[in-house]
């Protein structure tokens, strides 16, 4: 076996064993607890494309208007004349509004490399592969792992200037100060200059950010539980998935946009051999989405040690793309 291969090898069991210790932590804890992250196998990674074509989640529209519409101010925020860099994107999934942003830089002659990183290979490759055919120019070195093993290796690959990409409202998938330690871990790793481009989705109208996650065809649904599936699947487990039930709520006041998934009934489930009890109504905390005030949002970047440089927001003031400075 080659290097390569070694190293491939070894990392697939690093990540195959933290996933095993994730979900046997979680389903441990009082309440039990699953991670988002690992809603991206490769049928979480379609049902999450389904997801983000819905009418009902305008987050996808929202942000894709600005990297579309308003290109050019991004561009000229993130990028000065004759200066190099990295363009990193956390979570990168298929790239499909930081395309926008790619393009532009690459008609512009720009002198960068998109290092595009996300926890799914399967997404990594799909993306790889369009890009190269509409960005034949484009330099670009996929990562695949966690954000800031990811980080680590990026910012560690050259000494050029760095600007961080996190949209999507990722962040909206952390509690309040797991977003606050999130983001000074990130300015922790960047130099003086460095730039942290971040999609925030803003408080809104509870009705239409509850339909975001609550759709009436059930791909959330589906979304939600295809983690048991996947948990059956790769750690020998045998969730009856049709025994729970996705459950959504949102607080208007926190901002707080909560999924669960709820037991149907008295049941054991048996999981890599350890054994876990759920009674009748028990809940699974699956994600949180969590929606911002502008004042939030400053808040949070002054506490991580940021500067707001820039901020741009769709036509409908739903979302906005805030690019902090270290």
């Amino acid at each position: 076996m080659n290097r390569q291969l070694k190293q491939d090898y070894y990392l697939k069991n690093d990540r195959a064993q933290t996933f095993h210790s994730d979900v046997l932590k979680g389903l441990s804890a009082d309440p039990k607890k699953l991670s988002s992250k690992y809603f991206y196998d490769t049928t979480g990674d379609r049902l999450f494309q389904q997801i983000m074509a819905m009418p009902e989640y305008y987050l996808t529209n929202c942000e894709l208007e600005i990297f579309q519409n308003k290109t050019e101010e991004l561009t000229r925020a993130i990028s000065n004349i004759n200066e190099s860099f990295d363009l990193i994107e956390m979570g990168a999934g298929d790239a499909m509004k930081s395309s926008y942003l790619l393009k532009n830089l690459v008609d512009k002659g720009t002198d960068f490399t998109y290092m595009p990183i996300d926890i799914s290979g399967n997404i990594l490759n799909v993306l790889q592969q369009n890009l190269k055919k509409k960005l034949p120019d484009l330099e670009i070195f996929p990562l695949e792992g966690d954000y800031f093993d990811m980080l680590d290796k990026a910012t560690g690959i050259s000494k050029r200037k760095k600007v961080v990409l996190f949209l999507g409202g990722n962040i909206g998938n952390m509690e309040i100060e797991e977003a606050r330690h999130f983001c000074s871990e990130v300015k922790r790793k960047l130099n003086t200059g460095d730039l942290f481009l971040v999609g925030f989705d803003l408080k809104k109208n509870p009705h239409t950010i509850l339909a975001a996650y609550n759709d009436p065809a059930g791909i959330t649904a589906s979304f939600n539980l295809n983690l048991l599936t996947r948990i059956n699947h790769e750690l020998k487990a045998d969730f009856k998935v049709d025994q729970f039930q996705h459950y959504q709520n949102y607080d208007p006041v926190s901002g707080a946009c909560r999924s669960f998934l709820v037991s149907l009934c008295d049941q054991e489930v048996q999981v890599a051999g350890h054994s876990f009890h759920f009674k009748e109504n028990e809940l699974i905390d699956m994600e949180i989405s969590q929606k911002f005030s502008e004042h939030d949002i400053k808040k949070l970047a002054t506490d991580s040690g940021f500067h707001i440089l820039m901020e741009v927001k769709d036509a409908k003031n739903w979302f906005v793309d805030s690019i902090w400075m270290v």
